[in-house]
């Protein structure tokens, strides 16, 4: 199988029946690339009519995709991955791509065991009455994707989904929405039937269009608390169908004396700087035990300085590249103005840089703050940027509700929480 990616986005940013297309629409929306901050093509927005259309085809083609055997299914989405894995210029871009590729040959390897029905013997013995369960496709999965993870977020809904014997309807946010695109030429030419796979463009009316639609019959979004909220309603407004969600949060980091300097340095690295603290699960407050806070604020400073190189992503020594535009910077920006006015101390960064190159970008240096409450709004609110804040502690009883003892909580109310990460080796290591 050869694959090779489109130069530049002139075959348009729509996909429908296995191919990149366009549409005509009266409203379009700027292209913008984070890199260098210059709109690079103008996309049509689609109506309730471009949706439905983009709906029906995928409902068509489902069943005869559906019926195909969930082993044939498995060796085409094994394919895929094979052909997403490649040569990346960026190290984060690699470790994405190498995740995406990973998830295809995931979901393809379990696609036989996990979708087999079970039998079960009634009163009467199995002569006379026995019970059986089928495990059938939704049908139609309307997904709705984020921007910072513009390529994974389309490809963790989307290979279960095909592995399911699902069809797709992907509408990716309009400020990343090419890499979706990218996946369906990839699904094409590893085997996917046409219109299995399609993809949508757009704003708000397209999102509730493709919410709303009575052919859809279940919904996958990522983004923002009150957006999400919004798609649940909107998923039970003509037909109710079920919703799958991954929002936003204000997610910690917890460092008690006892820990190694070191390994809490890595893991605050990670947990702020990856993807340019641009994380849904990104760990902005950090809380540092009394006993240890000196030496750790002196050691994570001193790596942020040597570690976090600000530039062109497409460098291979870039460690942290643009966000995602212009309006996003200034929002992050304005987190570290709020936390100066509250009390707040900036230790390094937390201004505007503009790498060689690529002036035009939104980059940010990244910050470290220490001296707020609790009751700081940088402190309170999803900053979605790369910002981390020092928040020292004395005691366990005094941290409670953040402490060891939540943990155990949290995982007994696992259904409720997004992730925990628990350091269960003796020392961390991060990818700066």
């Amino acid at each position: 199988m050869v694959f090779t990616a489109p130069s530049d986005l002139s075959g348009g940013l729509y996909f429908l029946n296995g191919k990149r297309t366009t549409v005509e629409a009266t409203e379009t929306f700027d292209v913008i690339e984070p890199r260098i901050g210059k709109v690079v093509a103008k996309c049509p927005k689609a109506t309730a009519e471009i949706v439905d259309e983009y709906v029906k085809v995928a409902s068509a083609a489902q069943p005869g995709w559906g019926e195909t055997t969930a082993l044939d299914r498995g060796k085409i989405l094994h394919k895929v991955a094979d052909l997403i894995r490649g040569g990346w210029k960026n190290a984060t871009a690699r470790c994405d791509i190498a995740s995406s590729a990973d998830t295809f040959d995931f979901f393809g390897g379990i696609a036989t065991a996990v979708l087999q029905g079970d039998s079960l013997e009634l009163p009467g013995g199995p002569s006379q009455r026995i019970a059986y369960t089928r495990r059938e496709p939704y049908g139609v999965i309307g997904c709705i994707g984020a921007w910072n993870y513009p390529f994974q977020t389309c490809v963790w809904k989307v290979a279960p989904a095909l592995a399911a014997g699902n069809s797709v309807v992907y509408k990716p946010s309009p400020f990343a929405p090419a890499s979706p695109v990218l996946l369906g030429e990839i699904l094409t030419a590893a085997g996917v039937p046409e219109g299995v796979y399609n993809v949508i463009q757009g704003e708000q009316e397209a999102g509730i269009a493709l919410c709303e639609h009575q052919l859809v019959a279940k919904m996958s979004f990522t983004g923002s608390v009150a957006s999400g909220e919004a798609v649940q309603r909107q998923a039970a407004t003509k037909n109710v169908k079920p919703v799958t969600l991954e929002l936003g949060g204000k997610s910690e980091l917890i460092i008690f004396d006892d820990s190694n300097v070191k390994s809490a340095v890595a893991a605050a690295m990670l947990a702020n700087f990856l993807n340019q603290g641009q994380v849904c699960t990104n760990a902005t407050r950090v809380f540092v035990q009394r006993g240890i806070l000196a030496s750790f604020t002196e050691a994570i400073v001193q790596e942020a300085n040597e570690k976090l190189k600000v530039g062109d992503p497409l460098l291979e020594d870039t460690r942290v590249g643009a966000n995602i535009n212009e309006g996003h910077l200034q929002r992050i920006m304005g987190y570290v103005e709020s936390a100066k006015q509250e009390g707040g101390v900036v230790l390094r960064g937390g201004v505007r840089v503009h790498p060689e190159g690529v002036e035009g970008g939104a980059y940010f240096e990244p910050a470290i703050i220490t001296g707020l409450t609790d009751e700081a709004k940088a402190v309170r609110e999803e900053i979605f940027g790369a910002v981390m804040l020092i928040l020292p502690f004395d005691t366990e009883e005094e941290n409670s509700g953040h402490g060891r003892e939540n943990c155990v909580d949290t995982l007994r109310a696992h259904t409720q929480t997004k992730a925990i990460y628990v350091n269960v080796q003796d020392t961390t290591e991060h990818c700066f």
